[in-house]
């Protein structure tokens, strides 16, 4: 009889496994953005996209959109900010390897060694 308790529950624990497997993958639903959007937010200046993403999060707070657009609305401003993000990272390095460069030779600035 043990035996046959252990195939039951196991056969459960399998359906169980299952049906969460397939609960997951319809809980992500796919993205609504199309691979030509996604490339020109990738492709936008910093001011664009941050212009973009003002007129997302005024879109979704002013409401009057269904699940589906306030959905896609967000997406959009997620892309939007990761961009500007991403823009503003790259300023930031760069910023950051000038003032190294010129803390490196803030010591010998106007001295002779600093012309060899």
């Amino acid at each position: 009889m043990t035996g046959n308790t252990e195939n039951v529950e196991n056969a459960q624990n399998a359906e169980t496994t299952e049906n969460a497997t397939e609960q997951t993958a319809t809980a992500a639903p796919a993205s609504t953005l199309t691979d030509k959007e996604r490339e020109i937010i990738a492709n936008m200046p910093y001011e664009e996209a941050r212009d973009k993403l003002i007129q997302a999060v005024q879109a979704l707070e002013a409401g009057g959109l269904n699940l589906d657009q306030s959905m896609r609305q967000w997406e959009i401003g997620e892309a939007l900010a990761k961009r500007a993000q991403s823009l503003l990272g790259d300023v930031r390095a760069r910023l950051d390897a000038a003032q190294n460069a010129q803390a490196a030779t803030a010591n010998t600035a106007g001295t002779q060694s600093n012309l060899d």
